[in-house]
């Protein structure tokens, strides 16, 4: 058996390749939608892909089925509540996927969403004990998948909890202890709210550890699993229904198209959205006018899908050499709408003076004499709930990152502006963001929360 697992950090993705030696046939599970190194791996040992398996609907990338099966003639396999616009393979609980020797066996285990299914994998078909099992967004290592996600329209969240409960306390708790796990996330992913950065467990390891396999009532596990569930990023809605159409196919061929200045300011006039995708000081000593700043070193497809719609065109100011990777990045979720880049933009700057602004960065003794000034400024901390448990600046208004764009109108226009997360890059993003929206007093805090809680404790000592 040759089994490899693929893992995408922005998006604390996980996909996986398994194929049969023997017999050359493979298997891809939860592809993302840049195919070209499953592809590749697939053409190298001479194996031919004659399927793809989506355990669920993914709500956080656009997944890589219709490349695939574009470009292999692979079938489309889903669980079979699944509905979709293009042909699919319905899979049933129980059902043996034969690659030679190497076998698959589906195990329906709905709760994350109704059509959600685990992949045993036998690396004998005669094994009594899986090598493994592949469980999506069913079991991570640490957690289970929230089931209050949009991305399993038309069910409520205390009926899929109730679903995930069978799912993970009486299956996949039922598999002996020695098997594998494989997860489709880790540690970052809004899919839930404990993930571990291991890529991999046991099912014992997970029985001993993991607060959601702990023996209790299936009332309990709903409560358990239903609270403290971080914010979802916006286009989470947007893939999960994207992710059941016919779509346009990634072409990893077309590159974003260089623009000067004036064809840039024309289309941004036009109404599409900057995205800045340099780094947050970077961008604080100079950028055009609007834009929203994403840092391209980071979770830039997750943020930027959380604070720009995906209904806009976008344009792309971006580090040098960096704009393919960008559209790239922006393309896995699903923003195909990306109509160029400035082309050498510290040259561009120095042309349109007009259009340029600086970005105010306060250091923790600067926001301190601005709260004790005659005009205080109003403080947002654009943490996540888990993290404003650790510790708040007094007086702050707490407004997650995700919540933002459609929060705006709590936040006063006529007051100063202070924006801060825990180290000082989401609240770049989140400034940047409010100065598009007409805000125009708005600073962020160099360092965030860490260097106020750390200056706090040296004054305190």
């Amino acid at each position: 058996m040759f089994f490899a697992q693929y893992y995408l950090d922005c998006l604390s993705q996980a996909s996986y390749l398994i194929a049969d030696e023997t017999t050359g046939q493979a298997v891809v599970v939860d592809p993302r939608r840049d195919v070209d190194e499953y592809l590749a791996d697939a053409d190298a040992r001479g194996f031919t892909i004659v399927g793809v398996i989506n355990t669920h609907f993914h709500a956080d990338f656009l997944a890589g089925h219709l490349e695939l099966a574009s470009r292999t003639g692979a079938w489309i396999g889903y669980g079979q509540r699944a509905q979709t616009e293009y042909p699919i393979r319905r899979l049933t609980d129980g059902e043996r996927i034969t690659l030679g020797d190497v076998t698959l066996q589906i195990l329906e285990t709905p709760g994350h969403t109704p059509e959600s299914v685990s992949v045993l994998v036998h690396e004998h078909a005669d094994d009594t004990t899986p090598y493994g099992v592949l469980t999506g967004d069913a079991l991570f290592i640490g957690d289970v998948g929230r089931p209050d996600l949009l991305a399993s329209l038309g069910a409520t969240s205390d009926q899929l909890a109730r679903m995930l409960y069978d799912s993970v306390q009486r299956k996949l708790m039922a598999l002996p202890d020695d098997v594998r796990v494989f997860p489709g996330h880790g540690a970052g992913s809004a899919c839930g709210k404990n993930l571990s950065t291991e890529r991999q467990s046991t099912i014992g390891a997970q029985r001993a550890t993991n607060y959601a396999c702990a023996p209790m009532s299936e009332d309990d596990f709903v409560a358990l699993v239903s609270g403290g569930q971080p914010s979802a990023p916006a286009y989470f809605v947007h893939d999960a229904v994207l992710n059941r159409k016919n779509h346009p196919l990634f072409d990893a061929t077309t590159a974003p198209s260089p623009l000067d200045a004036a064809d840039f300011l024309t289309r941004r006039t036009a109404g599409a959205v900057v995205i800045d995708a340099r780094d947050p000081q970077d961008f604080a000593t100079g950028h055009l006018d609007g834009s929203v700043n994403v840092p391209i070193d980071g979770r830039f497809a997750e943020q930027a899908g959380t604070v720009v719609a995906a209904d806009r065109d976008i344009l792309l100011i971006t580090p040098h050499g960096r704009e393919e990777e960008t559209a790239t990045r922006l393309a896995r979720i699903g923003f195909d709408r990306v109509t160029g880049y400035l082309h050498h933009p510290e040259e561009a700057f120095v042309g349109v003076p007009d259009q340029i602004q600086p970005a105010s960065r306060l250091t923790v003794a600067q926001l301190r004499d601005a709260l004790t000034g005659p005009v205080p400024p109003v403080v947002i901390d654009v943490r996540g709930a888990g993290e404003r448990e650790e510790g708040a600046i007094p007086g702050s208004l707490h407004i997650p990152l995700a919540e933002l764009p459609h929060r705006t109108d709590e936040i006063p226009t006529d007051q100063p502006i202070v924006v801060h997360c825990a180290g000082g890059h989401r609240s770049s993003i989140a400034a940047s963001l409010l100065r598009h929206h007409g805000h125009h007093d708005v600073s962020d805090l160099l360092g965030g929360y860490g260097a106020w809680h750390t200056a706090n404790e040296q004054t305190n000592a």
